[in-house]
């Protein structure tokens, strides 16, 4: 099995780079001046359903750039590895919004959610990886004498 690439400041840059630009689209996206047109007849719950969108996408934007600050504080040198493993954690991710419902919001709309996703889902795997290294994993002796242990007391 091989090692997962380290994350490297020029990963880190081209990622914060790419959710500034994503934060400022879904900030203009979810200007509410105009949008309301697509609710027709149900203009309260289409309120109601821009509202939480708007919510959960900025909410995992504004996720994604504070662990992206983070890391890039930690190459910078002003956080060490362990600050950053312990308050370092990317959030996880909201519920997805339901299917009936983001129709009110147009396709334009929806697919920046569904991109906002993606970005966070691409950190998510990224942090999930970096953190990996540290986890606690048994030797293979203090798994093979676990397996004789409980091979004994099973006898």
């Amino acid at each position: 099995m091989s090692e997962p690439a380290d994350l490297s400041p020029t990963i880190i840059e081209a990622l914060y780079d790419e959710a500034l630009v994503l934060a400022d689209e879904v900030r203009s996206a979810f200007d509410l001046s105009g949008r309301l047109d697509l609710a027709g007849r149900n203009e309260d719950l289409a309120r109601i359903v821009l509202s939480c969108e708007a919510l959960r996408t900025t909410t995992r934007m504004m996720h994604g750039i504070a662990w992206l600050l983070n890391q890039r504080a930690y190459f910078a040198g002003e956080l060490s590895e362990f600050q950053l493993r312990h308050h370092g954690r990317l959030p996880p991710g909201q519920a997805t919004a339901d299917e009936a419902q983001l129709v009110m919001l147009g396709s334009d709309l929806v697919a920046l959610i569904r991109h906002t996703e993606r970005f966070h889902a691409r950190i998510a795997r990224l942090d999930a990886a970096w953190r990996d290294r540290f986890a606690m994993y048994p030797s293979a002796i203090h798994r093979l004498r676990d397996r004789l242990g409980n091979e004994m007391a099973a006898r």
